[in-house]
């Protein structure tokens, strides 16, 4: 059975969906194991106790009307969480997890983050989503560079972070940038150098990789990450692989985790013969 380790709720600025319906969806699906993994991107949102307020920002394509730019509400979160557990204990194994979308300039508040609710943590997903306070999917980022600019940069970004920034467990869509690249897809050879390196990094730590299923539902041309990190990964001596849908509404957990464990099996002879998560890492 499979275990979806990359799931958003009403507890991420761009989800509107119940912790209890993305259980009962992955209950109905069999899945052994669902982690909830919502949204703390610090620089971009402010938390959800903060004396100044919420702001609010119109929502993209398949995101709600208007969003509050928050992170999560810790405590309620991490209640509901031990809520969810009890009541379903008997049919799904459910983990407590966050994403930090980390930035270098971002790191302090996320250490802080982490030295208060470690404890409460299964699971921690670190990805970036911003650089210098700039959003990918907003063009931000991109917006002024040229296409080997701002490729360079994002993975230069993640690099600095995970020289610095050792509380997390998986790396997540390691090439989100992808997706945002209206230029198209920016030749692997001419990132490998910088990828290679946060490869080494993350094995050498014994951290883990997510394979992100939301590629196929995005109509990306490759999976996400692509077969040539996956392919590298595996030759650098990488060994622990994560299925993550990035679900944040019910219908796409673990949505093609099939067709990504067919190629992970297939194409990269990758084996996802089972993991277990513990409280220092993947294992």
């Amino acid at each position: 059975m499979f275990a979806d380790y990359h799931v958003h709720t009403y507890y991420s600025d761009d989800s509107e969906t119940p912790m209890e319906t993305q259980v009962e969806r992955a209950i109905s699906l069999g899945l052994r194991e669902i982690c909830f993994t919502d949204h703390v991107d610090y620089g971009i949102k402010r938390d959800w106790d903060d004396p100044r307020g919420m702001e609010y920002r119109k929502g993209g394509p398949g995101e709600p009307k208007r969003m509050a730019l928050a992170n999560v509400d810790y405590p309620r979160y991490f209640k509901e969480i031990e809520e969810l557990k009890r009541k379903y204990k008997d049919q799904i194994i459910i983990r407590a997890g966050l994403e930090f979308g980390i930035q270098t300039i971002t790191i302090p508040q996320y250490d802080k983050l982490y030295s208060k609710y470690g404890d409460k943590l299964d699971f921690v997903l670190l990805s970036v989503h911003q650089v210098d306070n700039q959003e990918l999917w907003t063009q931000d980022f991109q917006r002024g560079k040229t296409q080997e600019e701002y490729n360079r940069r994002y993975y230069e970004e993640i690099l600095a972070v995970i020289n610095h920034f050792k509380n997390y467990d998986v790396l997540a869509h390691l090439d989100l940038i992808t997706r945002y690249d209206k230029n198209g897809i920016y030749p692997f050879e001419k990132v490998q150098d910088i990828i290679k390196e946060i490869l080494k990094i993350i094995i050498a730590e014994g951290k883990g990789l997510e394979l992100n299923t939301s590629s196929w539902r995005y109509g990306l041309s490759d999976t996400q990450p692509s077969r040539d990190i996956l392919r590298l990964y595996k030759d650098l001596g990488g060994k622990y692989i994560t299925l993550g849908s990035d679900a944040h509404t019910p219908e796409y957990i673990a949505t093609h985790f099939k067709d990504a464990k067919d190629i992970l099996e297939d194409e990269i002879g990758i084996s996802l013969c089972g993991f277990e998560v513990v409280r220092d890492g993947i294992q």
